[in-house]
């Protein structure tokens, strides 16, 4: 079975930057295209940043130029970098398989407030 952990969230003020982890164990890591997935409260979830397995890398609108996606199979761990947060960063954030989706790990909770 695939366990996904991901972590590294927090409380920060707006313009504060964060780095999230998801490590991946329990599956072969490199041969996935992954995501990172937020769900903010009585919103449905989306997907924010996708990685593929050459590196390619693509963003919602709403986070382009802000955050960078980025993978390290070696240590089968994907990061979400996030510069400029905004309040309506807020929200729960998961990573997970682009296709084909896995099981959901906890989450980490990102909350963006003055």
């Amino acid at each position: 079975q695939v366990q996904l952990v991901e972590s590294g969230g927090g409380l920060v003020q707006p313009g504060g930057s964060l780095r999230l982890s998801c490590a991946a164990s329990g599956s072969i890591f490199s041969l996935y295209a992954m995501g990172w997935y937020r769900q903010a409260p009585g919103k449905a979830r989306e997907l924010v940043a996708r990685i593929t397995t050459s590196g390619s890398t693509n963003y919602a609108d709403s986070v382009k130029g802000r955050f960078t996606i980025s993978r390290d199979n070696t240590k089968n761990t994907m990061y979400l970098q996030m510069n400029s947060l905004k309040p309506e960063d807020t929200a729960v954030y998961y990573c997970n398989k682009v296709y084909g989706l896995g099981p959901w790990g906890q989450g980490t909770q990102v909350t963006v407030s003055s």
